[in-house]
């Protein structure tokens, strides 16, 4: 099934009928997908010009089907059975998504923690690496590609010939990987990193790990006439909408897997929606629901029903509690489809809110900060205020922490800075993904704490995708932080700094950027991993103070 289904309630509905026939009236459809640079003002026009290509790709990415066969048919040579992904935001969510959904294994490394790299680097006699990087200049996945360079030559085995990096053509990475005997694919370089679903960084780690890419490529080209057209049915259009156009502006969408068969979608949703549109001030704010769908909502919210393709319309508005209703998007479709679903509603969500959906001002800020705490050797940055059990507590961005002296009374002093009417809470963990997992669970606990948005991000994944939002969007959010030491640490072959390092330092510039924009930033540092995760887990879980 290839349709798209696209249905609104209460504010969200509002906003289609207010919104949708301008809209339709000025084109924005058909010009978006003639790639007409001038949707979203002046200001944007420069980076638009070379950001419009992936409203094309269900067609021009079609060569990378037979390419892809042909890499898995050389690659078979080495027996390989296990995939490794080596990059970071859209290049490594939209893989994840795909397999996931697919049902196909793919060990996606989209991490700096030691511990987290140090896993990975096993099992190599039956591995394939990709190595994924626009730029090839994102230090992430150019540390993960040196170690595993390294761990292959230390097994005996030839890196060039179980690696494969997948590039812009004319990037640093693309002349040094073709120098050094690799196989290269390039993506077009018209795409940004986040709206790239259906290049080359998509396409080729899901491909070879087994998943289908020419059912998704034919989902997409099923539904891109529908989406080009100038209706007031489009579902890119209603969605647009729905997201962005609300009086007064409702900018928390919370997503909620009610049944899709797209597995981890809001994840690879969140990225794109926060990092497109959180700037200047303004943005959406994606909330990837953790758990059974709320029973209740903030006012600012409206929440969209991720479900199964062939689900029934007519039951929708029995799901819906009175709180969901008053703003309420359901969406289904198959994957392909829905990537380009997505990928336009968000251009047209960022037409309505007046910003370019093509940049990402404050995601280099962090970077830059990141670099200079390397520089200076100084890896996380601030000394702790106090240390209460196994966990040492750091305030930044304010004189907010009062008196506190536990992490309990901590995590109370920060809270006390939401803004109980637009504000939300978010949690950023430089932790283990896959063994400390359950620590995702406190979003929901916040939620139920607060009454409002609580997000739940990965580090240093989330720099590349909500990191933009938090930083750019408005000044509502306050924030925990939670790092560690690594068990132990791991060198990054050819660098003067370790794994463990780059991490801290990924910490520390991230808080002291959202410091310098006034954000409310609480670190809390696990002295010792397991006992430190519980006091944190039971300090954010606590019910309402």
């Amino acid at each position: 099934m290839s349709a798209l289904d696209v249905t609104a309630t209460g504010a969200a509905a509002e906003a289609v009928a207010r919104h949708v026939p301008t809209l339709v009236a000025d084109r924005v459809a058909s010009r978006l997908f003639a790639r007409d640079h001038t949707l979203w003002g002046r200001a944007a026009e420069e980076e638009s010009a070379k950001r419009l290509s992936w409203t094309g790709l269900h067609r021009t990415s079609r060569h990378l089907v037979g390419e892809v066969a042909a890499l898995r048919d050389e690659l078979a040579a080495t027996g390989y059975d296990r995939v490794v992904l080596c990059g970071m935001g859209g290049s490594s969510l939209a893989p994840e998504v795909i397999c996931a959904t697919a049902g196909v294994p793919i060990v996606v490394l989209d991490s700096s923690d030691p511990d987290v790299v140090r896993a990975a680097l096993t099992d190599l006699d039956r591995t394939v690496v990709v190595v994924s990087s626009k730029s090839g200049s994102t230090v992430e996945t150019d540390s993960q590609r040196r170690a595993f360079e390294q761990a292959f030559r230390d097994a005996g085995l030839d890196p060039a010939a179980r690696m494969v990096v997948v590039t812009d053509p004319g990037s640093p990475l693309d002349a040094a990987a073709r120098a050094g005997g690799f196989r290269v694919v390039n993506a077009d370089p018209d795409v940004g990193g986040r709206y790239s679903a259906l290049t080359a960084f998509g396409l080729v780690p899901s491909g070879l790990a087994g998943a289908d890419i020419e059912a998704l490529l034919d989902d997409a080209e099923a539904v891109a006439d529908v989406l080009a057209e100038d209706d007031d049915a489009n579902p890119a259009l209603r969605l647009g909408a729905a997201m962005a156009g609300t009086e007064p502006l409702r900018d928390k969408l919370v997503l909620v897997d009610a049944g899709t068969e797209n597995v981890g979608f809001g994840a690879w949703a969140e990225q794109l929606i926060a990092e497109s549109t959180g700037k200047d001030g303004t943005g959406i704010l994606p909330v990837v629901a953790v758990g059974a769908e709320p029973a209740r909502l903030y006012d600012d919210g409206t929440v969209v029903r991720l479900v199964a393709s062939d689900h029934d319309a007519d039951a929708d508005a029995d799901h819906a509690t009175p709180a969901t209703a008053s703003s309420l998007v359901t969406v289904a479709g198959p994957l392909g489809a829905q990537l380009l679903l997505w990928e336009a509603a968000t251009a047209v969500a960022g037409r309505l809110l007046g910003i370019s959906p093509f940049d990402q001002p404050d995601v280099e800020s962090a970077k830059a900060a990141a670099r200079e705490l390397l520089e200076a050797g100084i890896g996380a940055g601030e000394e702790p205020a106090f240390t209460d059990g196994a966990v040492a507590v750091t305030a930044l961005g304010g004189d907010w922490l009062g008196d506190a002296t536990t992490v309990d009374a901590a995590v109370d002093a920060l809270l006390g800075q939401l803004d109980r009417e637009r504000g939300y809470v978010a949690v950023m963990a430089y932790l283990d993904r896959e063994s400390d997992a359950d620590l995702e669970h406190v979003a929901r606990d916040l939620f139920d704490r607060t009454g409002r948005p609580a997000t739940f991000g990965w580090g240093p994944r989330f720099l590349h995708s909500t990191g933009q939002y938090h930083k750019g969007g408005p000044a509502t959010g306050v924030y925990v932080q939670v790092t560690t030491a690594p068990a132990q640490d791991l060198p990054v072959p050819g660098r003067d700094f370790t794994f463990g390092e780059f991490i801290a330092a990924q910490a520390g510039g991230d808080a002291a950027v959202l410091a310098d924009h006034g954000r409310p930033v609480l670190r809390l540092h696990l002295t010792s991993h397991d006992a430190g995760l519980e006091q944190v887990r039971a300090a954010l879980g606590r019910g309402r103070p």
